[in-house]
């Protein structure tokens, strides 16, 4: 609340106020004391224990310039101007790169209200997908799992997965954002897109047979915890799916897929499939 308002004008009346309140208290008030006082004109007591025993007339001294400089000199600005367009050259990195080599303090904050009013945006990365040593290892385990399968085991086959469709890309990193004008301005070779906050998403579960094919839609708002997954997908959507001689060759043959998710390697989960005489 003290931002709203945070003047030098009002710093000097509320000195006067806490000074007034203090001679109040001397005086017999003994209700007030330092929080109170904080209260009632919304500083901290930090600022009223600095101020209620000094007198008046130190209240009108001006402290506008005391602290770090608010405007950045010509050459810092140079430094964040040759920032623009560039990967990891977040707030604090071209801050600390200014005090480096202009000796000029400077907050991230201030950096990126400087970019903003130079009508700079972030912009994020989307990164070029990588295979890590445990997604290569998934896939070589999958071959050697389906090399000796014939034709009529495929058919007998229902794999599924779950995933998030979302609305705008999620972020990953805040080095992932670039300042730029335009997208024009990054010379790299990767895409990028505007950041945006608060995105929505969609979580989605599919499951495909030879016959058919099955999807199902998260609730808005719901966890995909492994309660969730077994009540509304298993329960509702997938167990009276595979017993359906409409959507699979054979009921007594067909094989659940999945994937190593922790909703699907939960014991309550394999107890239940189990239960229900699903192969997985």
């Amino acid at each position: 609340m003290v931002g709203t308002y945070d003047t030098e004008q009002q710093r000097m009346v509320d000195r006067i106020k806490c000074i007034a309140f203090r001679e109040a208290r001397d005086a017999g008030a003994t209700f007030i004391n330092r929080q109170w006082i904080a209260d009632k004109i919304h500083r901290p007591t930090r600022f009223v224990s600095e101020w209620w025993e000094k007198p008046y007339d130190q209240c009108f001294a001006d402290y506008s310039n005391v602290g770090a400089k608010p405007k950045l000199s010509e050459a810092s600005r140079d430094i964040i101007r040759q920032a623009s367009g560039q990967l990891r050259k977040s707030g604090p990195v071209v801050a600390k790169e200014i005090a480096e080599k202009e000796k000029e303090y400077a907050t991230g904050r201030t950096i990126n209200n400087y970019r903003h009013r130079e009508g700079l945006k972030p912009f994020h990365v989307i990164p070029k997908p990588l295979k890590s040593e445990t997604r290569i290892s998934d896939r070589l385990w999958l071959c050697d799992w389906v090399k000796y399968w014939t034709a009529e085991d495929f058919l007998h086959r229902a794999p599924s997965d779950e995933f998030y469709i979302w609305t705008v890309r999620r972020p990953n990193y805040q080095n992932d954002r670039i300042w730029a004008k335009n997208i024009e301005d990054i010379t790299e070779d990767e895409t990028y897109r505007e950041m945006v906050r608060n995105q929505s998403c969609v979580g989605v579960f599919v499951m495909f047979t030879y016959k058919r094919l099955l999807w199902v839609i998260k609730d808005k708002g719901e966890s995909w915890t492994g309660e969730y997954f077994r009540d509304i997908v298993l329960i509702q959507n997938v167990i009276p799916f595979l017993k359906n001689e409409e959507n699979v060759i054979d009921p007594d043959e067909v094989i659940f897929v999945h994937d190593k998710a922790p909703c699907m390697r939960a014991n309550k989960t394999q107890d239940l499939l189990q239960d229900n005489d699903v192969k997985f």
